[in-house]
């Protein structure tokens, strides 16, 4: 009887090709140089991480303690519980104007996984995914790890950092599945307007197939500076039958830790298969949060506590901003909304010699970093200021773009030093010019 062929002793690669394939939010990926450079003996200004410096408020706290003590801490309905989901239809319904049942909300550990999931649920391979850049960097992150094309619509200072129908129009393909959105913006701070999102809307209705779907990133919602109102593309008749509609408490409740965040789906039947995907990877979302959830949505406390954190964001904009444009080589527009300012470094890339710099560097070494890299890099370890650069908020064209995302979420007397050491740094020539010598640094 003929023998077994023994197994193949072939060298495999350890992961899966699309492992390679996924990016990951820089935000996070700075965590270890601040580390670094405090280990050193130095104090960092944190103005790169999107979380509010506000305490969860109390009245928040202290129901999801109380559930915590009825034992709410057992596996419940993977779609997210009841009492929940209600509340979200209703909250969200009612600001939009829209009727919402509470099985079309599903409930996720943050409003970040539904990100990917999305992309995963509605695209195969080939697909196109039209989404902004800059932008949140999850959106392109994914694309390529389910096969999909990434089509990034890129927006423009000259214009606000916003675009209109015409510049979605020009990206609309019979490939297009799948259009992304985000107002108030992460990182420019954008704020779309009702005859903007009508626009695009109805660029959306006359150039795409109705099982096209548009994912309008709200999480940013409840921060608005300047009496801006927030409006919603699915308020806009014949799109909440298309539109995927994100949000959650990370932001507005100042609840980052909490994960939790949630979509409501056009119809019953999308929500059930997003369900399922909860099901496969979390079983569940911690009920006592999501009660938590429902106090932030309903009592009529968040709204004194978004009303100190947005005011308090507003006056420490106002500073930045100004700060920001009374530095030779840069200019900083004012958001309406988030809690980010997005200046254009370039003339401080152009006057240390950055853009220079960049260019000289071997071609390695060049391909992972920026001129606005190299500067936000020399300013956390020179200057200790911890900024992100451009191409943290989507890589595929950013070229020759020379901006830094900076965060507002911390206090103002931080933000105080943070611009000064900034200043300093724009004009360090010779610290700038050692730093890239050294090499260490650079991506």
């Amino acid at each position: 009887m003929a023998t077994a062929a023994a197994p193949s002793r072939q060298t495999r690669p350890l992961f899966a090709d699309r492992v390679a394939m996924l990016d990951t939010e820089n935000a996070f990926k700075v965590g270890p140089y601040i580390k670094e450079v405090e280990d050193a003996g130095h104090q960092v200004v944190r103005c790169n991480i999107g979380e509010p410096d506000f305490p969860l408020p109390r009245h928040i706290a202290e129901e999801v303690k109380r559930q915590i003590d009825n034992d709410l801490t057992h596996y419940n309905d993977p779609q997210g519980i009841l009492p929940l989901r209600e509340a979200i239809a209703h909250t969200m319904g009612e600001a939009r104007g829209i009727h919402i049942t509470p099985d079309r909300v599903v409930v996720f550990p943050g409003a970040k996984p539904p990100i990917g999931f999305t992309q995963q649920t509605y695209c195969n391979a080939g697909d196109e995914i039209i989404y902004p850049s800059p932008g949140f960097p999850i959106y392109e992150s994914f694309v390529r790890y389910i096969g999909a094309s990434a089509v990034p619509l890129h927006l423009e200072e000259s214009s606000g950092f916003s675009f209109d129908g015409s510049d979605l129009r020009r990206l609309i393909t019979d490939r297009t599945k799948l259009v992304y959105i985000n107002f108030p913006s992460n990182p420019t701070g954008g704020v779309a307007t009702r005859d903007q999102l009508n626009e695009i809307a109805q660029v959306v209705l006359a150039n795409t197939a109705p099982e096209v779907r548009v994912y309008s990133d709200e999480v940013y919602e409840r921060i608005l500076f300047d009496g801006e109102k927030h409006a919603s593309i699915a308020s806009v008749p014949g799109m909440e039958e298309r539109t995927v509609l994100v949000s959650g408490v990370s932001k507005s409740y100042s609840w980052t830790g909490g994960r939790i965040g949630w979509a409501v789906f056009p119809t019953e039947a999308e929500a059930a298969v997003f369900k399922n995907l909860n099901i496969n990877y979390f079983s569940c979302v911690p009920g006592y949060n999501q009660m938590g959830a429902k106090v932030a949505l309903e009592s009529p406390e968040s709204e004194i506590s978004i009303a100190t954190m947005v005011d308090a964001f507003s006056k420490r904009r106002d500073f930045v901003v100004d700060a920001l444009n009374s530095i030779d080589g840069v200019r900083c527009q004012k958001p309406k909304g988030a809690f980010y300012v997005f200046p254009n470094i370039a003339g401080v890339c152009e006057s240390l010699g950055a853009i220079e710099a960049h260019a000289s560097l071997p071609s390695p070494v060049r391909d992972f970093t920026t001129p606005s890299t190299l500067f936000q890099l020399f300013l956390l370890f020179r200057h200790h200021v911890a900024t992100l650069d451009r191409k943290s908020f989507g890589r595929i064209g950013s070229e020759g773009k020379h901006y830094l995302r900076l965060s507002i979420a911390t206090s103002l007397e931080q933000l105080k030093l943070g611009m000064q050491r900034l200043e300093r740094a724009s004009r360090d020539a010779d610290g700038f010019r050692a730093f890239v010598q050294e090499g260490r640094h650079l991506y």
